[in-house]
């Protein structure tokens, strides 16, 4: 879509129109696991381990996250909003939960805003694989 500015000349407005969030997993960027391991370092671990074994801080150990129901960690107070949601962890599911995680499961007792960027999702997801 092009409009024309002030001074005559066509500008494109195209990139202005484009969603800052890709809309599913499958549209977003290859992840980095060097850099997932970064994020979760500075955005995760004051709440989250992710090695087996690890226990739990105030959120639950996510190792072994992918393929399991959300809420079913052994031996973590979940909150009834996460048990009920029922969601089976992916790529997919993920990477949604992640850009807003209150929206995504409304009365989660998880206080974190979400990564907005889908280069930090992905490279979160990439990393946490690392520990399924």
């Amino acid at each position: 879509q092009e409009e024309e500015s002030s001074r005559g000349v066509v500008v494109c407005c195209w990139a202005r129109c484009q969603p800052t969030t890709m809309a599913s997993f499958a549209e977003a960027p290859p992840g980095d696991v060097a850099k997932g391991a970064k994020i979760f370092k500075t955005k995760c671990s004051q709440c989250h381990t992710a090695a087996a074994g690890e226990g739990h801080k105030q959120g639950p150990n996510l190792a072994g996250l992918f393929g399991r129901q959300s809420g079913t960690m052994p031996g973590f107070s979940y909150s009834k909003a996460n048990m009920e949601k029922a969601v089976v962890w992916g790529e997919d599911t993920l990477y949604d939960y992640l850009l807003n995680p209150k929206k995504y499961i409304p009365g989660t007792k998880m206080v974190f805003p979400g990564l907005k960027k889908p280069q930090d999702r992905a490279d979160l997801i990439a990393f946490l694989k690392t520990h399924s």
